[in-house]
């Protein structure tokens, strides 16, 4: 019994014991409504590990009585799904009526064709297709597959619904109760397990395991102890994970080059992947250095070439440079704010006609009717410029970009001032 994890022998296989994410199994929630009705519809279920991906995919087929086929992304190709379509198909109307569910664990691992090779049995129904992802669905699942799904956000679990499942398990297990486990403590635990159920119950039975004294008093003291190797401490899919990558950010934005470099030897010594630290790095040359150092978003673009040629151990070091010269860099947020303002903008008014010197006039009827009509090309015109009303009618005046307070964006400006007068808010 004991070669199975705590974790996969208390897996709960109901709803009545499944604990946490009532925003989705709530009263009124989403998926409580779609039990109810016996009508899922496909899903994509993204949060971090250990909120209850896999164990709600098992529990929504068995409730809604539907057959189940499973596949992992990490060892799954195009040949797995076709070979599981291929029975789906040639099994329909035979066994069940029921639409069975194909559940893809790590999903953001397959790759475009992997993924297109799904939409078909989406789009006509074969298939209920659940996919979990650690990752934002919306970067790592492609456009077509994403818009025939729901994506539901499952959330770290808080320390209420780690207690109870602690307890739970404990109550349950038969290995567990022949210990007779008595729980003293369990901030260590709570702590260390940071909002995932799989990660707390592996703790807990390694400290159990590690104690020969019976019964078995559960303190921090004793969880420490049984903590041996520090490598366990960064699961790169865990909320450590979450916790390391949010203070690297933090600390590139706070122009703190010690502190960036620090969290960025954590990442390496934990065995993140190169390319997700990169990409970070990418992210935050656009969002907090952008306009007061625009050589930033190249800089980090080359590292992310770099670690793509040349790998370990070499790439640390380019990761490093990059690392350092945007913590070191002027910060400027105005380009982030600009697209957030101009969105929320779009949003509020909708779809606003083109102005019409502006439209594009390819043909002679679109001409007669005006499109391009009183267009001023800015060439040829002193310094290469015109004033011209470049936004709708409705907006106006509406100033989105306004440059941050450092020397590059000072001298933008004033350039904007000189150009615009007070036709924007600069």
């Amino acid at each position: 019994m004991q070669n199975i994890p705590l974790a996969e022998r208390v897996r709960p296989t109901d709803l009545n014991s499944f604990i946490g994410q009532e925003h989705l199994l709530g009263k009124d929630a989403i998926l409580t409504k779609q039990l109810q009705s016996g009508m899922l519809s496909s899903l994509i279920f993204w949060g971090p590990p250990g909120t209850g991906k896999t164990t709600l995919a098992n529990i929504l087929a068995k409730e809604t009585k539907r057959p189940f086929y499973k596949l992992s992304a990490i060892n799954s190709g195009v040949k797995d799904i076709r070979a599981i379509l291929d029975k789906v198909k040639n099994n329909r109307g035979l066994f069940s009526t029921s639409t069975p569910i194909l559940f893809i664990d790590e999903i953001h691992r397959f790759n475009k064709s992997q993924q297109d090779s799904l939409l078909e049995a989406v789009e006509k129904g074969w298939v209920i297709l659940i996919g979990a992802t650690t990752e934002n669905p919306s970067f790592e699942v492609n456009n077509a597959l994403l818009s025939r799904c729901q994506v539901l956000n499952l959330k770290p679990l808080d320390n209420t619904a780690l207690e109870k499942i602690l307890k739970q398990a404990i109550e349950t297990d038969n290995f567990l109760k022949a210990k007779k486990i008595i729980l003293k403590e369990t901030g260590s635990l709570l702590h260390l397990a940071g909002g995932d159920a799989r990660k707390l119950l592996n703790i807990f039975e390694q400290t159990v395991l590690s104690s020969e004294e019976e019964p078995v008093i559960i303190t921090d003291e004793l969880v420490q102890k049984s903590i041996k190797h520090i490598a366990f401490m960064y699961d790169k899919k865990g909320d450590l994970h979450y916790d390391i990558i949010s203070a690297f950010i933090k600390s590139v934005r706070g122009s703190d080059p010690n502190a960036a470099v620090y969290w960025l030897a954590r990442m390496i010594e934990g065995g993140e992947d190169p390319k997700f630290i990169a990409r970070r790095l990418i992210i935050l040359a656009s969002e907090d250095i952008g306009l007061a150092n625009p050589n930033a978003l190249l800089i980090a673009n080359a590292a992310f070439d770099a670690v793509n040629k040349i790998g370990w151990p070499e790439a640390r070091i380019t990761l490093a440079e990059a690392t350092i010269y945007l913590a070191t860099s002027p910060k400027s947020n105005s380009a982030y704010m600009a697209i957030n303002k101009a969105q929320q903008l779009v949003k509020k008014t909708g779809n606003l006609p083109v102005p019409m010197a502006i439209r594009n006039a390819p043909t002679k009827l679109m001409k007669d009717q005006g499109y391009g009509k009183d267009y001023k090309y800015a060439h040829n015109f002193e310094g290469n410029f015109v004033l011209m009303n470049f936004l709708p009618e409705e907006i106006l005046g509406t100033s989105l970009y306004i440059p941050g307070k450092n020397l590059k964006e000072e001298q933008i400006r004033k350039s904007l001032k000189d150009k615009w007068k007070d036709k924007y808010d600069f």
